[in-house]
């Protein structure tokens, strides 16, 4: 791989240690990692020029659901809470096969790159008609994003009260055994990995209290993380104590389902104890503000949570609860949520950023992403300030008040995914043909 020289950046957001910010800044990327920082660098390999342009480490997604890209704006769930939609859109998916979860995961990849994103979790809880994990892997490597993939699950059935259709539920023999198969076959717990497998059931009301034992256990005797839904709504919150007699902190805590190797989607109903639980055992929290805008289930207590210091870090969610996939767009939000729940001096841009860049990594157990420093990897995110989305910004790194939300250029372990605004991996309209195709065909079946 050629050296590369990104030359003479306007600022570059750093996100390090010292959080600095540096003006008319070259990065030098070599062999994938960040080699050098500082104005007059020179390199025998390849110059990016990005004079009026903003770097700032890659953005970092945890939590979505790639399959979801083909159910956007779906009747009768667009005004739907939480367990509605899910009742709504459960039979749509229940038809999904490989190629459905492989050509929805490229669009969704491709959606998130071109808004800066770099390095993206993946919770995939249903595998109809012979998919597989593997399907969505294939469209990471591909795209040349960095994955981390989780194997989700659901387990109970509506014929043993659960909320999902029986046609989507699996043994948990099979499940625990499909794990073990992924997690052989493809996480790479070494630095700069561009695989990494977690296990993650559904979510409480999916799945039973053995199987999340079970898998808590499994996932340690492998060193992998853990994920799944909690407290996402109101609807969550009662039925967690109708059926299991307490909160969803205490359930989590009691399963095994805290620590620094756990994760949880959503957390918009953590109560002041919950928050103490997971500052304490530095439990980690995917953030998803449009989604929860978009199902009405609240906002968040991230600034109570930053304040706390839970690990906390964005997730753009499914594009069938968001109906886009722009990490940027998505780090605004949050922002501009916090302001309205706890006032205008409640979050800034630039933490709000930092949330999106850091905090992401910290959530996935990646301590060589989310920073432009030597020696890290060289997820890099280049954004044109010269344009009108920025035009008479004062300070152009603040660019979640005034900048784009999507990227000029986009490097993922050194490699130019996104140049010029082009994704360069894919023949991107080609994959929006084949999406619109497949999304057709699902409609007219309905």
């Amino acid at each position: 791989m050629p050296e590369v020289l990104i030359k003479n950046a306007r600022t570059v957001v750093t996100m390090d240690e010292g959080r600095r910010e540096l003006s008319d800044t070259d990065i030098l990327i070599h062999n994938g990692i960040i080699a050098g920082i500082g104005p007059g660098l020179t390199t025998g390999g390849v110059t990016v020029r990005a004079e009026g342009c903003v770097v700032t480490p890659g953005l970092i997604n945890t939590h979505h659901h790639l399959f979801q890209t083909l159910t956007r704006a779906v009747p009768g769930g667009q005004d739907a809470l939480l367990f509605g939609w899910l009742k709504t859109l459960y039979p749509v998916w229940a038809r999904f096969g490989p190629d459905e979860m492989h050509v929805s995961a490229l669009t969704g990849l491709a959606e998130l790159a071109l808004s800066g994103c770099t390095l993206t979790s993946d919770h995939l809880y249903l595998f109809p008609n012979g998919s597989r994990l593997d399907d969505t892997i294939a469209a990471a490597a591909e795209i040349g994003l960095r994955f981390h993939p989780t194997r989700g699950a659901m387990s109970i059935g509506e014929s043993a009260g659960g909320l999902p259709p029986d046609s989507l539920v699996e043994p948990e023999p099979a499940i625990l055994n499909d794990m073990i198969r992924v997690v052989d076959s493809f996480h790479d717990p070494g630095p700069g990995a561009m695989v990494r497998v977690g296990l993650a059931p559904c979510s409480p009301f999916s799945v039973s209290c053995e199987l999340m034992r079970d898998t808590a256990l499994l996932a340690r005797d492998k060193d992998v993380m853990l994920h799944t839904h909690l407290a996402e709504n109101d609807e969550d919150i009662a039925y967690s104590q109708a059926t299991f007699g307490c909160r969803p902190g205490q359930y989590a805590e009691e399963l095994g389902w805290t620590g620094p190797d756990v994760w949880h989607a959503h957390c918009v109903k953590l109560d002041g104890r919950e928050i103490d639980l997971f500052a304490r055992s530095r439990t980690g929290v995917a953030h998803c503000p449009c989604s929860n805008c978009r199902l009405g289930s609240g906002i968040a207590p991230v600034r109570a949570m930053r304040d706390a210091r839970v690990p906390v870090g964005l997730g753009v969610d499914g594009s069938a609860s968001n109906d886009s996939g722009n990490l940027a767009a998505e780090a605004r939000m949050a922002m501009l949520l916090q302001r309205v729940a706890r006032g205008a001096d409640a979050m800034s841009a630039r933490e709000a950023l930092e949330i999106a860049t850091r905090g992401g990594a910290q959530v996935l157990g990646r301590d060589d992403c989310g920073q432009i420093a030597p020696g890290f990897r060289a997820d890099l995110a280049v954004w044109d300030v010269a344009g009108i989305d920025s035009a008479g910004s004062w300070d152009p790194a603040a660019l979640l008040l005034a900048g784009p939300t999507k990227v000029r250029d986009l490097f993922v372990e050194g490699r130019q995914i996104i140049r010029d605004g082009q994704i360069t991996t894919i023949d991107l309209a080609s994959v929006i043909e084949r999406q619109a195709r497949l999304a057709a065909g699902l409609a007219g079946a309905d």
